[in-house]
């Protein structure tokens, strides 16, 4: 697939997926601003990531700061149009959770959650999307998370800002399809930092919760092999991102994907799965009567 000589901007690679997709962009001749919140500490940084990309042959300039506030995320494009005089892809990646159950979660752990995940996403979106129109051309790929789709008890906030970050890409495709601008969402999962704040217990618990192991596997496997068996390398999920933003992904707009080790897939759009028209208003008895038949499978325990 032809990438050379596209400019990207990824936002939070200075460490993690976003690093590994903007390594992985580099090596297929793709000019990136890389990003993260501070030179600190300096093994995980944009400058770190930019010198990876540089010392393999590559073109890249870091830039530090926090995509919550709006002037980064400007910033952030404006560096890639002064740079390399555009921008064709945007990886909105940059993320923060606070696990924290709801009773536990104060409203500066809740706000700054939202202005990350959610803010910095559409702040970076903002100001890409007029220089794509121009041109008729871009990609655009949002993380989300399967906390999004299906929550997760320990994420409040994090939930809750990955599945407007599902709603924003819906909302975004159906806007942007017509300038030949696809915005498509990805729920990674991948052995980062985010899930190396999370115990043992919790990260088997997940992992059989989301498919990715079974309960009787998840058992066998050491303390210290946990995570990356479980979650897999943050280089696996570089292959999909760089397929989403080629050339060759015009025609897929508005998707959710999913990804981890060998494994990818894809969301399907929420549906009705049971309706039931009697053309004049229900009675709650009535109501109380047919919905437990309804949700009795699904109901969350």
């Amino acid at each position: 697939m032809e990438l050379k000589d596209k400019v990207a901007v990824v936002t939070g690679s200075g460490q993690g997926i976003g690093k590994a997709i903007a390594i992985s962009l580099a090596k297929k001749g793709v000019k990136v601003v890389v990003n993260n919140r501070s030179p600190r500490p300096a093994e995980v940084s944009a400058e770190e990531t930019a010198k990876a990309i540089v010392e393999g042959g590559g073109e890249a300039i870091a830039v530090y700061g926090d995509v919550s506030q709006i002037n980064i995320c400007e910033k952030l494009i404006n560096t890639a149009i002064n740079k390399w005089g555009t921008i064709d892809i945007l990886i909105n990646n940059a993320g923060i959770n606070q696990d924290r159950m709801v009773w536990n979660m104060n409203e500066e752990d809740w706000d700054y959650v939202m202005a990350v995940n959610l803010k910095g996403t559409f702040g970076c979106t903002k100001f890409a999307v007029p220089y794509m129109r121009q041109k008729r051309s871009g990609r655009i790929i949002n993380m989300a998370s399967q906390a999004g789709i299906d929550g997760n008890a320990y994420m409040p906030a994090y939930s809750a800002a990955k599945a407007g970050i599902v709603g924003f890409t819906k909302s975004c495709a159906l806007a942007l399809g017509r300038y030949g601008i696809t915005v498509n969402a990805l729920c990674p999962q991948a052995d980062t930092r985010m899930w190396r704040s999370a115990t043992i217990e919790q990260a088997r618990e997940m992992g059989v919760l989301r498919g990715l192991i079974t309960p009787e596997e998840v058992t066998k496997i050491p303390e210290d092999e946990v995570y990356t068996r479980i979650f897999g390398s943050t280089m696996d999920i570089a292959p999909i991102v760089l397929y989403l933003a080629s050339d060759e992904a015009a025609s897929i707009n508005g998707q959710v994907f999913f990804a981890t080790k060998g494994r990818v897939g894809l969301y399907g759009p929420w549906t009705q799965v049971k309706s039931l028209d009697k053309r004049c208003r229900w009675t709650v008895e009535e109501l109380s009567t047919i919905i437990p038949t309804w949700v009795s499978d699904n109901t969350i325990k």
